[in-house]
């Protein structure tokens, strides 16, 4: 017979993090930690600041979602919900103009469930609110591990709540184009646990985080050459570039792919890219797009993440 030790939960958060802004928040504010809140909320997110200004007070963490422009505040709380942190969050929300709102608790009342569902239902589709319980748990005499727990999110949160509004033909056409990969990509198993869902794009880009605030994938449609896309987007950082460039024959031999280096020197990115030909007009095809995008993506994301 299997000998089975018990799972324990440790409900004083305290005894891992003993104080809130000096324990808690660099913790958290590390990628390997904000990498598993991301997981659990289902965003790209890079953490920009901690204790940042908001007037007079400090939020605890600002950050933003890879790729896009939406913001990130992150309020934590390692006791019970109560009125004081949630009107702090409203303030924080506010002076920061985020669009993303994310409240971590010990535990959460009833009443601050509610309040939270209320402001979901009742703000613009492109604000969400996120509450969210910070729980230990250890097994037998093992370290303990960290899970985040969603008790209230944005109703919809990974759908279109509204349909979108398009100028072009062109746009329409992109925006069929995203909606129809990630439907395609989300399936394959692999590529949905490496990769989080987000709206379809109408520009000729859309961008996945790879859990690295230096660099994301970007994936592109470029439809007066008939070409797909796929690169490394390297943010500001050419001294990453040329680290991984140094690299590059065993970079492409572990990816299997021969990439298109570009250092980029007058410009702040640099991109290190994949191309194919396509035909975008053949719907009939875009499967085989779709299967092409998630093998390089995969293997991008696998390959470099290492070198990060």
């Amino acid at each position: 017979m299997v000998t089975l030790s018990r799972l324990e939960e440790i409900r004083d958060l305290r005894t891992a993090w003993p104080h809130e802004a000096l324990d808690f928040t660099p913790w958290l504010a590390r990628e390997d930690n904000i990498s598993l809140l991301a997981d659990t909320l289902g965003l790209d997110i890079s953490v920009e600041e901690i204790e940042s200004c908001v007037g007079d007070f400090n939020v605890d963490i600002f950050a933003s979602e890879t790729g896009t422009d939406r913001k990130i505040i992150i309020e934590n709380q390692l006791e019970d919900t109560d009125h004081d942190h949630l009107g702090k969050l409203i303030t924080y929300a506010s002076g920061k103009s985020a669009d993303v709102i994310v409240w971590l608790v010990k535990r959460a009342r009833e009443e601050h469930r509610a309040a939270i569902e209320w402001l979901n239902n009742h703000t613009d589709e492109n604000i969400g609110f996120f509450l969210c319980e910070i729980k230990l748990f250890r097994i037998g005499s093992s370290e303990p591990a960290v899970k985040f727990e969603v008790v209230e999110r944005p109703n919809d949160w990974t759908k279109e709540v509204k349909k979108a509004t398009f100028t072009t033909d062109g746009q329409q056409l992109r925006y069929d184009y995203w909606a129809a990969f990630q439907d395609y990509a989300f399936q394959n198993t692999r590529f949905s646990r490496s990769f989080h869902r987000g709206k379809p794009s109408k520009e000729y880009w859309m961008s996945f985080g790879i859990g690295s605030s230096e660099c994301h994938i970007e994936a592109s449609q470029i439809h007066k050459r008939n070409e797909l896309s796929v690169q490394l987007y390297i943010d500001q950082d050419k001294d990453l570039f040329r680290s991984l460039y140094a690299m590059r024959e065993t970079i492409e031999a572990e990816a299997g792919l021969s990439f298109d280096w570009r250092e980029l020197p007058n410009r702040k990115a640099s991109r290190i890219v994949v191309r194919k030909s396509v035909a975008f007009d053949d719907r009939a095809q875009w499967a085989e797009h779709f299967d092409w995008m998630i093998d390089v993506m995969l293997a991008i994301k696998t390959t470099f993440k290492k070198y990060l």
